[in-house]
């Protein structure tokens, strides 16, 4: 059985315009030759000065409006929380691993990555073969992602919620999956979802149990299923279940001790910053 058959769940960026000088309007010197002297010198004087106010007036207020135009200061964002990711085939501990990939914890294959600072990915499977009698398999996949807060995508946390949400509606929307099932996963990580569906091969029935979990600015996805083969039964989906969201709270913990928090506490932070780091695109497949 080849090993892509049983990985269904993890499928899934002027100048200022310048101001023209106001004319300067032309001396009234259309004043009658009767007129005094001194009326006409008056009144010229007057002329000209009133016109030349009203012209600065203006050219300064249209000058000010320009420069506080082009003095706005550059959008900040909230700084990520987490700045690493723990390695992903350690995440789960031996004895984790041994309750559910049993006899199968030493085969955990790391995903390839091209920066394991903000996404990784890890898996294991298992077979425990009792020829005619039948085979209970397991296969257990873990993925990491983590997104840094940039000044046009938005901090990291909100673009962690955003993929979070998509990851929990592909998993509700798998191919050929069959009673599909959706529940909150409390106690992990900020927020997360189980989702359950069966899926029926020609090698058996698989329970496949999803949860997505969201951690500040990393989000954690853990597929989880299991099939009685060669005639063996099915396996129980609550035991499954109830293993996958164990795993998904010690995965989410380490993430959280990988950046120096202790007892899976995320550290707060208030200060902004923009930050030049690449975020994984939206289309990042799972680990």
């Amino acid at each position: 059985m080849s090993e892509g058959t049983m990985q269904r769940a993890a499928q899934r960026e002027d100048r200022a315009p310048r101001t023209p000088r106001a004319k300067r309007p032309r001396r009234a010197l259309v004043c009658a030759i009767a007129v005094p002297v001194m009326l006409l010198a008056a009144a010229c004087s007057s002329s000209d000065s009133g016109s030349g106010g009203d012209a600065g007036k203006t050219t300064a207020g249209d000058v000010k409006g320009s420069a506080s135009t082009s003095a706005s200061p550059s959008p900040t964002v909230q700084a990520a929380v987490y700045g690493k990711l723990p390695q992903a085939c350690k995440v789960l501990s031996a004895k984790t691993l041994g309750e559910l990939v049993p006899k199968g914890s030493k085969s955990g294959k790391e995903s390839a990555s091209s920066d394991v600072s903000t996404r990784a990915g890890c898996a294991w499977n298992s077979l425990d073969n009792n020829g005619v009698k039948g085979s209970q398999f397991r296969w257990l996949h873990v993925s990491l992602l983590r997104f840094e807060s940039d000044a046009t995508r938005g901090s990291g946390e909100k673009q962690a919620q955003e993929f979070y949400q998509r990851q929990v509606q592909d998993a509700q929307h798998a191919e050929d999956a069959r009673n599909v099932k959706s529940e909150p996963a409390g106690g992990t990580g900020d927020e997360a979802t189980l989702v359950r569906y069966d899926l029926k091969k020609k090698e058996g029935d698989f329970k496949q149990q999803t949860v997505v979990a969201r951690v500040e600015n990393v989000v954690v996805t853990l597929d989880y299923n299991g099939a009685g083969l060669a005639g063996d039964k099915t396996p129980d989906a609550d035991g499954l279940a109830k293993a996958a969201q164990k795993a998904a709270k010690e995965a989410v913990t380490a993430v959280a001790a990988a950046n120096g928090a202790s007892g899976g506490t995320a550290p707060s932070t208030s200060s902004p910053s923009s930050s030049s780091s690449p975020s994984p695109s939206k289309s990042a497949s799972k680990g």
